[in-house]
């Protein structure tokens, strides 16, 4: 392929995304326009400390979908300066979560820690500029003589230490001769400054811990703030794309690329973050919920983690979706939580469908053995049946939409469940299924039912029906009548047992993030999982872990991916079938 042509078809694909409005897709196209860059590169710079959550989907999307829609690059680069919290476990992970939702890294992954060497080169350039000093004061006194937002803070009273002696403290501190907490290297700019970022901030602390790429090569490591702006300089990086609340990190971020001396540098970007009610997206309170075992793991489906949004079945279009509906913008805004909900279904349409039973009430049907001997000659050539050892055997295809999916075989028997809830000896007003009054309803893909008796226990509570089936409706409407509504339903003696999980919010206050870290047991939604004892079709015994389905008039169900097997059945509901949500 030509140069000329490689430059058409970047052309064509760039115009082919135009459709996205905003702010930062508006800056891409005129740099790309006034050819300030002949291509882009972004990146996503995780710090391998927890599992993302739902707040960085929507800057994987964004960092990853400006360089696919910009014929760019984007680098998947592990800011990972502070071992004491970073772990393989979570690099591992985080590779999984962004493979999942739809994208790929350009080349490697990439670790700030590779380039540790170079980052404190450049700060020994800063000590001989004078841009940098060793501080000995003890963390506490830092931390006083910062000031506050109506205060200057103090010079340090190391600040106007000699160039040599600075050095030989830096080197010191590099070879272990100073204790944690006993020696910081800082930048030299104001503390008078308006900013507190840019305070003589710290660029390396003393921390004797092993690191999980470089081992023990190490006792002293960059700070974020100094190592990022870096990392995306060495990187190319043309547009460094973060969250608005480090927007007053930006002077310090400049300064160092700047001071460093770079000819071409990075410039950052601050976009509004995700804000949805009644998620929780601190990955510190996060981690204080899985350290408290007050949720089963990282990947608890009640979790916002990619990993517990995995495992509850969320789709990663439907994930994608989201976040193009929800946009990018520099004004925060809490987003409702129904639109995540809104795109996880439309994302699940086409799924395969099935009957699950979550609340088992038993109808025996007294007519069972005459009404199905006949049933070769009724049936309708859309109806293919099956007689069997006393099991009529119903072949329905797996999906609705697409007859590719192939089919599955439902027994139906002498005895069946429906849900409690489908049947009422006194219904409420508007009620549209079983009662004394509405007899007949329709099961699913079968014949009309009609209750004949309820039996009631000692405290009134249905426990069981007696009903019959008119032979003539399999596949047919009722001659004479009409019958309202359809049913689902499960064999008795051919269901399946099956654990389902019923979810609901993780906290029922609408802003988790006012949640004191250390009262979060206390605000945990007592309802945000219930487990029920199901009966479902046989033919769910026979999927793969993972697999998703619409369990008719239930919702969308997932095959957990942990612990189902076909000996022991669990089923996490994914969302409800409707809502009264508008997009």
């Amino acid at each position: 392929m030509t140069a000329t042509t490689d430059k058409n078809t970047k052309t064509d694909e760039i115009a082919a995304n135009s459709e996205k409005n905003d702010f930062i897709r508006a800056i891409v196209r005129d740099d790309l326009a006034s050819q300030k860059y002949s291509q882009i590169v972004t990146r996503f710079p995780p710090e391998p400390n927890g599992y993302l959550h739902l707040g960085h989907v929507k800057s994987i999307c964004l960092n990853f979908g400006l360089a696919k829609e910009f014929a760019g690059l984007c680098n998947l680069r592990f800011d990972d300066t502070n071992p004491d919290a970073e772990d393989q476990e979570f690099v591992d992970n985080i590779k999984d979560d962004v493979k999942w939702l739809g994208f790929d890294w350009a080349g490697e992954a990439r670790y700030a820690s590779s380039y540790f060497a170079q980052l404190y080169d450049w700060a020994v350039k800063l000590i001989k500029q004078g841009d940098a000093y060793v501080d000995l004061q003890s963390p506490e006194d830092i931390r006083e003589n910062r000031g506050n937002f109506g205060q200057a803070g103090k010079n340090s009273p190391y600040r106007d230490a000699s160039v040599e002696e600075n050095l030989q403290r830096f080197d010191d501190m590099k070879l272990g001769k100073y204790g944690n907490g006993e020696a910081v290297l800082r930048a030299k700019i104001d503390m008078a400054s308006p900013n507190m970022n840019m305070r003589d901030p710290i660029l390396y602390r003393v921390m004797r811990q092993a690191h999980h790429q470089t081992g023990d090569d190490w006792c002293i490591y960059p700070m974020y703030d100094y190592a990022h702006p870096l990392s995306d300089a060495i990187e190319g990086i043309t547009h460094s794309i973060c969250t608005l609340e480090f927007e007053d990190h930006r002077p310090f971020y400049d300064w160092v690329v700047d001071k460093v001396g770079f000819d071409k540098e990075p410039h950052q970007y601050e976009f509004a973050r995700l804000n949805v009610n009644h998620i929780l997206t601190s990955k510190r309170k996060l981690k204080k919920l899985v350290e408290d075992e007050l949720v089963s793991g990282w990947d608890d489906p009640r979790m916002p983690t990619i990993a517990g949004m995995r495992r509850r079945g969320y789709t990663p279009e439907g994930l994608r979706d989201f976040c193009d509906r929800v946009g990018v913008s520099k004004s925060d805004g809490v987003v409702d939580f129904g639109l995540l909900e809104f795109s996880i279904r439309n994302s699940l349409e086409h799924v395969n469908r099935a009957m699950a039973v979550l609340s088992p009430l038993k109808v025996t049907i007294t007519n069972f053995d005459e009404a199905v001997a006949n049933v070769e000659t009724l049936k309708k050539d859309s109806v293919k049946t099956r007689l069997d050892n006393g099991v009529l055997w119903l072949t329905q295809p797996k999906s609705s939409h697409d007859d590719s999916q192939g089919m599955r075989d439902i027994p139906f028997t002498k005895e069946i469940y429906i849900d409690k809830g489908d049947f009422e000896i006194t219904p409420p007003e508007g009620y549209k299924r079983l009662s004394p009054q509405n007899p007949e309803i329709r099961l699913r893909n079968s014949y009309v039912l009609k209750i004949e008796e309820h039996i009631t226990d000692e405290n009134g509570e249905v426990v069981g029906l007696t009903a019959t089936i008119d032979p003539k409706t399999l596949g047919n409407n009722p001659e004479g009548r009409k019958v309202k509504g359809v049913i689902h339903w499960v064999s008795a003696s051919l269901g399946v047992p099956a654990k389902v999980r019923l979810y609901e919010q993780l906290f029922t206050q609408e802003d988790p993030a006012k949640i004191d870290i250390n009262n979060l047991a206390a605000e945990i939604n007592p309802n945000s999982l219930r487990e029920v004892d199901a009966i479902v079709e046989p033919s769910l015994s026979q999927v793969n872990a993972g697999e998703r389905f619409q369990f008719e008039r239930e919702g969308f169900f997932v095959a957990d991916s942990k612990d189902y097997s076909p000996e022991h059945l669990v089923f996490n509901r994914i969302v409800t079938l409707k809502d009264s949500f508008k997009p």
